[in-house]
């Protein structure tokens, strides 16, 4: 992972005091509370419906044991004891005094951590694949480029006040496991026919209350020149965003408005940025900056090819071979693995860990993976260099910490947002909802004859829930007063399994609360009824017989809902 430098440390130190100041003046009444607004929401400071809630960057998903070992320590020290692991890769907390925030920020700086850019309207956490790196269809490893594309967008004084937040997702596989497709820029590493490397470049995607897809707008960018695209693609957002309407201010919308001529605008603001703006080309990115900060992403030291084995060999007992097919991923390197530990699990809500499971799961880093973990898109953690001898020791070791559910992409590893128990702007809860389904579908031997399923929550329709790329999506949304649940089908967030990038579509009214189960039963009971083989995929089947199957059976189950729509 990226060693900081004495730089990088002092910058982040400077920010922490910077941000103490703020806080004790406005504490003192000698800066407003209309005055310090922005100034937390830089540092990642919300407040939300109970507390004050603090977003922690974690730069493209990479944590190391000590800084997740800090994140516990502020769980127990600060918090209520847990945090939450987001689909942008970074960590929440939901109960922090305001008054405690300087504190807490300077334990981030004293593990290279902070909260910078983690909301307002500027460049957002860049997030890539959890597999970086370590993926066996990889074709270019994406953190460095993510790493440099940190620290270019972090205080950028030209992005700081966007007409809306700016998110960048970087691939660098075969497969999209980052969904590039669903962000205001995607990119997508390559190789040409020559071996030269680029980038596809996507840009106009997102989800909220209009989720479009993101388009191509060149189709391979020479890498030296990602830093100088970009920055020709927010500059035209700059300056012709919608900023007298919040809910038309992405980039999504002026793409889809403006179309080609969007395309031609960036094309000649890259073109004049290269041939008039002072120090213009100096925003190529060196080869000898892409090697500093490449150093950082090499194989740890005493990591190398292995005889490979088979892992399955010999193995009777089923929890551990469930383990092993659900939990246990392929790896570039013979003789290793990736290993998912599931934060999905009954009594907890989706992307939750307590500080003991943090300080558990750092150690498990230390044991098993050189010190590292990644936090996934899905809301887990991944070990990204765990021996295969090592697999039966580490899945005890897991279990024993709660990590273990053989359940990794079946219906109970659901994403979900913490909704309206907690969120200022949402409209629904989340947690309760996911909970009741995860009560619902607990007996795994049904998970696996149901099979891959991507079920995705979220509280209201600005989405962090992902809503829209689920198999099965469920939106709260607010009628009168009272909390209603929106279900779609057929969504795909871009990856293998779900085919190219497409937001499910509604199969009918919303459901109340109560029914949501329900409803989802009748939806996979649908599914097992129709599916061609024990082979075919739900998401699969949705596309061979299209939603009305699915339409009557939902309906059927409304017991609170008939009469009211």
């Amino acid at each position: 992972m990226y060693a900081y430098t004495d730089f990088d440390r002092q910058f982040v130190r400077a920010r922490a005091a910077q941000f103490r100041d703020q806080l004790e003046r406005n504490i003192a009444g000698t800066l407003s509370d209309d005055e310090f607004r922005p100034l937390r929401l830089q540092n990642g400071w919300y407040v939300q419906r109970h507390a004050p809630m603090l977003r922690v960057a974690v730069p493209y998903g990479v944590l190391s044991a000590k800084q997740l070992r800090q994140l516990a320590g502020i769980a127990r020290e600060f918090d209520r004891g847990y945090g939450h692991f987001t689909t942008r890769q970074n960590l929440q907390y939901n109960w922090i005094p305001l008054d405690k925030s300087a504190d807490v920020m300077d334990r981030l700086a004293d593990v290279d951590m902070h909260g910078i850019q983690t909301s307002g309207n500027c460049i957002r956490n860049i997030t890539s694949c959890a597999f970086a790196g370590v993926a066996p269809d990889e074709i270019v490893d994406p953190r460095p480029y993510a790493e440099v594309l940190r620290q270019w967008s972090t205080l950028h004084p030209e992005f700081a006040f966007l007409p809306r937040k700016f998110k960048i997702a970087i691939s660098g596989a075969t497969e999209d496991r980052a969904a590039i497709a669903w962000h205001d820029i995607g990119l997508q590493l390559k190789k040409n026919a020559a071996g030269d490397i680029g980038f596809q470049v996507l840009v106009g995607g997102g989800m909220g209350r209009t989720p479009i897809i993101g388009q191509v707008i060149t189709e391979f960018l020479p890498w030296q020149q990602i830093l100088v695209y970009i920055e020709a693609i927010v500059r035209v957002y700059n300056r012709y965003g919608r900023r007298d309407n919040l809910y038309k201010a992405r980039i999504k919308i002026l793409v889809k408005a403006e179309g080609q001529a969007f395309f031609d605008d960036v094309n000649k603001e890259f073109e004049q940025i290269l041939a008039l703006d002072e120090g213009g080309r100096e925003h190529l990115i060196p080869q000898a900056e892409l090697d500093r900060v490449a150093a950082s992403f090499v194989v740890p030291a005493g990591v190398q090819a292995l005889p490979g084995v088979d892992i399955f060999a010999g193995v009777q007992d089923i929890a551990y071979k469930r383990w092993l097919e659900r939990n246990v991923h392929g790896h570039r390197l013979s003789g290793y693995r990736c290993v998912t530990l599931s934060l999905k699990r009954s009594g907890i809500a989706p992307g939750d860990a307590t500080d003991a499971q943090m300080e558990g799961a750092a150690e498990l880093s230390e044991r098993f993976s050189q010190g590292e973990v990644r936090v996934s898109h899905d809301q887990n953690l991944v070990l990204p260099w765990v021996r295969e001898s090592d697999l039966p020791a580490l899945f005890e070791a897991a279990r024993s910490n709660g990590f273990a559910t053989p359940n990794i992409g079946l219906l109970t590893d659901m994403i979900a947002c913490p909704g309206g128990d907690f969120c200022a702007l949402a409209n629904a809860r989340s947690i309760p909802v996911a909970a009741a389904i995860t009560e619902r579908f607990e007996d795994l031997d049904e998970q696996y004859d149901i099979g891959d399923i991507d079920l995705h929550i979220s509280g209201c329709i600005n989405s962090c829930g992902h809503h829209h790329s689920g198999h099965i999506g469920i939106l709260g949304v607010d009628k009168d007063g009272k909390e209603w649940y929106q279900i779609s089908l057929g969504g795909s967030d871009g990856s293998t399994l779900s085919g190219g990038s497409v937001a499910g579509r509604v199969i009918g009214p919303s459901f109340a609360a109560d029914e949501v189960p329900d409803v989802i039963e009748s939806v996979v009971q649908t599914y097992r009824s129709q599916r061609s083989s024990a082979a075919e995929r739900f998401i699969d089947t949705v596309r061979r017989i299209g939603l009305e199957p699915f339409k009557a059976p939902a309906n059927a189950v409304r017991t609170l809902t008939g009469a009211a729509q």
